[in-house]
């Protein structure tokens, strides 16, 4: 079974799994009670095992198997946005399924995307497509990378809370991280240089924003500029902007909590600043959204195909908004 990990919820770390063994306990001596009532009304016939839990699929898949008939083991690398949504899905899924063993590692889309192409994950988490080149070294090495979309996600810019800042644009913050603004004055704040906090480059997110917000223009050239501190994870970023007053750094809506402000974003300088919410990034209204994938080797078959299945229904798109993911319905 799965270890629990903390989980993001309403932006405070919480231990979803805190009390099961306590739980588990209480039921195992509930169960022992009723037994020996049975025994005392001479009734000497007892169930020799308790009904499985099934889970609900999502609309047009096939029913996942009952609990008892699933067993193996299924590796999942990838994307650090999505490794604490991954996590939690593993344990649920664990938790109704205990002959199932998931093992959840982060370390950026990139390395979960090498790991599928080199066969060492049974999937990949991704906060981003695959590139083409990715998919020919997948093809060339006999794999058949085949996409599944399990979620949306905005992408949150935030300040350390102390910033008067409280709204950028697109291009302003393609000027940001392209290194042309350099002080909090030219936006509208404090005269003070711009501490610029950034994903590192084998994160799924370093490229979507790249991509998405320094290169909006379609100006393939644009880089991160020269001063920008790369960071291994997003906690870490958004750590540093909660002790840092003039930092600034984007991540995943899930991983926005007290210790920072969240910008209004503006898709250009005359529209309307719009903060990242589930219904902003389901609405289209929010600029700097994404969908969040898993990929296999393949049409998932099996416990893999039922695992999948359970995250698309209603009870994995449930977790996705309990740790303020967006569901895709």
């Amino acid at each position: 079974m799965y270890i629990s990990m903390r989980s993001y919820i309403s932006g405070k770390k919480v231990w979803r799994w805190a009390l099961l063994g306590i739980g588990l306990a209480a039921v195992l001596a509930l169960g022992a009670a009723f037994a020996a009532c049975e025994d005392d009304e001479g009734d000497n016939t007892t169930p020799s095992a308790t009904a499985a839990r099934t889970s609900t699929p999502a609309a047009g898949t096939t029913s996942t198997p009952q609990a008892a008939e699933l067993s193996g083991s299924i590796t999942v690398k990838g994307s650090d946005t999505m490794v604490n949504l991954a996590s939690a899905w593993a344990e649920d899924f664990s938790n109704e399924n205990p002959k199932v063993t998931i093992s959840v590692t982060g370390g950026g889309s990139g390395t979960g995307i090498a790991a599928l192409i080199n066969k060492q994950t049974d999937i990949a988490d991704a906060s981003r497509p695959m590139s083409d080149k990715e998919k020919q070294d997948a093809q060339g090495n006999g794999v058949t990378a085949t996409e599944t979309r399990v979620a949306l996600d905005g992408l949150s810019v935030v300040v350390n809370p102390s910033n008067p800042v409280s709204e950028l644009s697109i291009p302003q913050l393609s000027d940001i991280y392209s290194g042309k603004i350099t002080n909090w004055k030219d936006v509208g704040g404090n005269d003070a240089g711009i501490v610029v906090l950034a994903r590192d480059t084998n994160s799924g997110t370093h490229v979507f924003f790249k991509e998405h917000v320094v290169q909006y223009q379609g100006d393939k050239t644009l880089e991160y500029g020269s001063d920008v501190q790369f960071m291994a994870a997003t906690q870490t970023g958004f750590g540093e902007v909660a002790q840092n007053k003039n930092a600034i750094m984007y991540g995943g809506l899930g991983y926005v909590t007290d210790e920072v402000k969240p910008l209004g974003i503006k898709k250009d300088a005359s529209s309307p600043a719009v903060h990242a919410s589930i219904a902003t990034v389901k609405s289209g209204e929010y600029p700097i959204a994404r969908p969040l994938f898993v990929y296999t080797n393949g049409e998932p078959t099996g416990t893999l195909k039922a695992y999948i299945d359970w995250i698309l229904g209603s009870e994995g798109q449930k977790i996705v908004e309990e740790l303020e993911f967006v569901p895709l319905t």
